[in-house]
């Protein structure tokens, strides 16, 4: 069995690995796929490299493009700020976007925050005051500068969407509009670290991916103290792990840089953006309908990417649509999209379970606020024996109780359209996990919003975890995830003041999924699975633990909507537009694996994940570089405690023509006992294949109901 299983899982991960090289290939080619423009109506100027004076004396790198005769006919700017090193990490993605920006009538200003790429200073974690008080500093600075009229706004994904409703909240004068992408309001309950109070893998994989990330070196051809500033980098910046571990609560680390702690905050106007296949699909309508400033949504198919390149598609001219956004916020041109509904989304029709789309298919619909009225609100039963209907059955009981392994099936919390890494077929997950499903449906049903489970349920331990899972159903019993959510029992009332379970005690629960908007289609059910686990998405609670769960009386509310005519009136948007992006070439392939290996005689499983960028290289700044990352999700079925990541990233820089070759290597470990997690982590950097630099941390932190 043993033998037939890891033939089995070698053949798909061979698969994977094949099916991937068409799929990068495609992917690197979106640029190309766009419509690349170059004829704009201003002719643009690049300053590759210069620096912007902070008042305590540390420098920030600025890369900017701007109209050529923006000094004489100052325009306004567009400012993203985030910590990925304009000179390689995304300079590709900078190239065929701030240009374009330059082009139609705009300065298009790249800046390294402090401490990261070729600025000055130490980065020693996200989002913190330092990090806003030199943004305030740097838009100072720009709408001061000759070629600026003194209006800004500020555009960026992930990072560069936190910083950006971040310093909206410290309302400098200067900024009038943002458009926050793939970002988040809330850094405790909807960011990498925490969902339900139970604690995300991603904690581990950002933070190991921000160990190495720190490790890369300014570039000596921009910096002259490089050397400088890479060594004093690496020996400051401690594993954000290791700071983020003691705050396992929603406390003073998290509210920081969450503007949900007073949506108030913000008056610049917000278009807030996001993707169902990304980790952030529930921030776009949350602060629609908490923010009081001038502000719209878009959610697309997308994963975390921008719209115009993203995958799956469909892709849109999303360059041409935050152009209408700042020329109506920053040049007073009535472009006609504030006439337009608040709330736009992608309704995502039933495909088959995949481990990645190119397409999804399904239709634009939009809500002129948010919350919406024209949401009807169906109320689900779960009843014995695994129904799901308006019915209340009489009450049963149903054990939860689910082995460690069970979610081997449901990809990664944050899908980035990169490889195929999608939750596939939720059957197998199913298998061991409490179903509950409707009969087939007469007639397609719609939701938009986040569907709510309302549970009665106890436990025989004081602490516990529910997952739970919403697929739709096809006739022939292929499952594909639709949405789902988890709730760490003892933040039943409170993620700031969390308590623990009284054993046998029986509580009333809500348990909210993700936001989405799915059409389920006539003939296709609805399930709700429910587990104890989510390996190795989420990490288990501290003891083997059954939930009991009361039949009946427990719900799930569904936020229907009925389909309406005026959706096909929308606008529509463009194809997508780009300016020419950057030309590398591609030194070394890459490689992407995903494999899960289980020895039935010890209930061991391990979870591999590979992903090799190969090495580029760019003719222009003659800079070499790349990176690879090998991750390891070890578990045991029976045993919460045999739970441990281990993670390794190695970055490599060369220029060939002066001799300059440097490479780093970061490795991190998590693993735990019931009481205390355990961390340890190490730093080595070589500079050519000379050893300069080498640090270990180790440390034990207790768990806190988690």
């Amino acid at each position: 069995i043993n033998a037939r299983l890891t033939d089995r899982c070698h053949r798909h991960c061979l698969m994977v690995a094949r099916f991937n090289v068409i799929f990068r290939s495609s992917l690197n080619e979106a640029y190309m796929n766009a419509t690349i423009v170059d004829d704009f109506p201003h002719e643009v100027r690049e300053v590759e490299h210069a620096l912007i004076p902070l008042a305590d004396g540390t420098n920030l790198a600025i890369r900017y493009w701007l109209p050529v005769d923006a000094e004489i006919n100052p325009v306004p700017a567009i400012l993203e700020y985030i910590p990925y090193c304009k000179r390689d990490g995304t300079a590709a993605r900078d190239e065929a976007m701030h240009p374009y920006f330059a082009g139609h009538g705009y300065a298009a200003i790249r800046v390294d925050i402090r401490g990261s790429g070729e600025s000055e200073g130490l980065l020693l974690d996200e989002y913190l005051k330092q990090e806003q008080d030199d943004a305030l500093e740097v838009i100072a600075w720009i709408a001061a500068q000759l070629w600026c009229d003194g209006k800004v706004g500020m555009m960026g994904k992930s990072w560069g969407g936190f910083n950006g409703l971040q310093i909206a909240a410290r309302r400098p004068p200067e900024l009038k509009a943002i458009v926050t992408i793939a970002s988040t309001d809330d850094r405790y309950s909807d960011d990498i670290h925490y969902m339900g109070g139970v604690m995300i893998n991603d904690t581990m994989s950002w933070g190991a991916t921000m160990l190495g990330m720190m490790t890369r070196p300014p570039d000596p051809a921009l910096v002259d103290n490089w050397r400088e500033l890479w060594l004093e980098r690496m020996e400051t910046n401690e594993p954000w792990v290791k700071k983020w571990l003691p705050h396992q609560r929603r406390d003073a680390q998290w509210k920081h840089g969450s503007v949900i702690e007073n949506h108030g905050d913000i008056e610049a106007a917000v278009y807030a953006v996001g993707g169902w296949a990304d980790g952030y699909s529930n921030a776009v309508p949350r602060m629609l309908a908490g923010l009081s400033c001038p502000r719209k949504g878009l959610v697309g198919p997308w994963a975390h990417k921008y719209p115009h390149f993203a995958s799956p598609g469909p892709r849109i001219g999303f360059l041409q649509e935050t152009l209408r956004w700042w020329d109506h916020w920053l040049k007073d041109i009535d472009t006609g999209i504030m006439d337009e509904p608040e709330y736009r989304v992608w309704m995502l029709e039933s495909v088959r379970p995949a481990t990645m789309y190119l397409e999804r298919p399904g239709r634009w619909v939009a809500e002129p606020g948010w919350p919406s009225d024209h949401i009807d609100h169906q109320v689900m039963h779960l009843n014995d024996g695994g129904g799901l209907s308006e019915n209340k059955s009489a009450s049963g009981d149903a054990a939860i109780k689910t082995p460690m392994t069970m979610g081997l099936r449901q990809g990664e919390w944050c899908g980035y359209g990169l490889v195929p890494d999608w939750p596939v077929d939720q059957r197998e997950d199913d298998g061991c996990s409490i179903v509950f499903e409707t009969a087939p449906l007469d007639e397609a049903v719609e939701i938009l919003g986040a569907p709510v489970l309302e549970l009665d349920v106890s436990a025989d331990k004081p602490n516990a975890f529910v997952v739970a899972r919403m697929s739709d159903v096809a006739p022939d019993g292929g499952a594909t995830r639709v949405t789902y959510g988890v709730l760490n029992l003892t933040h039943r009332d409170s993620h700031e003041f969390p308590e623990p379970l009284e054993p046998g005690k029986s509580y009333r629960v809500r348990l909210q999924l993700n936001d989405v908007a799915q059409q389920f289609p006539a003939g296709h059910r609805i399930r709700i699975a429910l587990s104890n686990h989510m390996w190795p998405l989420l990490w288990p609670s501290p003891e083997p633990v059954t939930v009991t769960l009361a039949t009946g009386s427990s719900t799930l509310d569904l936020p229907v909507r009925p389909a309406r005519d005026d959706d096909s009136a929308l606008r529509t948007f463009g194809p997508p537009e780009s300016s020419k992006p950057q030309e590398t070439v591609k030194l070394e392939p890459g490689d992407y694996q995903r494999k899960v290996e289980h020895d039935d005689t010890t209930g061991d499983t391990r979870v591999t994940v590979i992903n090799d960028s190969g090495l580029v290289h760019d003719p222009e700044t003659d800079w070499t570089y790349g990176s690879r990352v090998e991750q390891h999700f070890d578990i045991s079925e029976d045993d919460p405690t045999s739970a441990r990541i281990f993670i390794h990233w190695t970055y490599r820089f060369q220029r060939p023509s002066d001799g300059f070759d440097i490479r780093t290597e970061t490795r991190s470990t998590l693993a735990c006992t019931r009481d205390d997690w355990l961390f340890w982590a190490d730093c080595e950097a070589y500079e050519n294949e000379r050893r300069v630099f080498a640090k270990t941390w180790d440390t034990t932190v207790p768990r806190d109901l988690n």
